[in-house]
C-alpha cells in the first residue's frame, strides 16, 4: 500500500481542481451561447474570465510547489458538464435558462467544496500563501453562486410561464431510464 501523506493528497486535490477549472473554460462559452437572458449570458462570460484567473492561480501554486498541474481528470466536473450539455439540448427559452442556472449552481457548489478542502489542507501544511490565493478563488465562487441565486429569482417566474416551451419530457425520461438502469 503506497505511503502518501497530506501533501501528496493536497497536490492531487489541486490537480483535480485544475482539470475541473479547465473543463469549465471550455464549457462556459457554450453555456453563454445557449442562454436566452442577456444577464445570464453576461454572467457566464464574466465567470469565464474569472475561471481563467482561477487556472492562473492554480498554475502559480503548482509552479511554487515544483509540480506539474496535469495528469488528473476530474470525473465529478466531467459529469456536471455533461449534464449541462444535456439541458441545452432538452430545453429552450426561459426553461433552458432556469436549467442552466441550476447546472451552474451545482458546479459552483462542487468547486466551493473542493476549494474549502484544499484551503484547510494548505493551512495545515503551513502553506499560508497558497491558502490566501485559494481563498480568493473560493470567495469568487461563492459570489458567483449568490449571483446565480439572485438571477434565478428573475428567471424562474419566466420559466414557470413558459410551460409549452420545454423539450425536456423526452430527454428527462431518457435520463431517468438510464439512471434507473445503472
Amino acid at each position: 500500500m503506497p505511503q502518501q501523506g497530506l501533501k501528496e493528497l493536497f497536490i492531487d486535490e489541486l490537480k483535480d481542481l485544475y482539470n475541473a477549472e479547465n473543463q469549465l473554460v471550455k464549457a462556459l462559452p457554450k453555456m453563454a451561447k445557449a442562454s436566452e437572458r442577456p444577464e445570464l449570458k453576461a454572467g457566464f462570460e464574466k465567470h469565464l474570465e474569472q475561471t481563467k484567473g482561477h487556472v492562473e492561480r492554480l498554475e502559480s501554486i503548482f509552479s511554487k510547489l515544483g509540480e506539474n498541474p496535469k495528469g488528473k481528470k476530474c470525473k465529478g466536473m466531467e459529469g456536471l458538464v455533461e449534464e449541462g450539455a444535456e439541458v441545452i439540448e432538452d430545453y429552450d427559452g426561459p426553461v433552458r435558462d432556469a436549467a442552466l442556472i441550476g447546472g451552474a449552481q451545482r458546479v459552483e457548489h462542487y468547486e466551493i467544496a473542493g476549494y474549502g478542502t484544499v484551503i484547510a489542507m494548505a493551512k495545515q501544511l503551513g502553506e499560508s500563501g497558497h491558502a490566501r490565493l485559494l481563498e480568493q478563488t473560493l470567495q469568487e465562487e461563492k459570489q458567483t453562486d449568490a449571483q446565480l441565486t439572485s438571477l434565478s429569482e428573475k428567471v424562474n417566474p419566466a420559466a414557470a410561464g413558459a410551460m409549452g416551451r420545454s423539450k425536456g419530457v423526452d430527454g428527462s425520461a431518457k435520463r431517468a431510464a438510464a439512471h434507473n438502469a445503472a
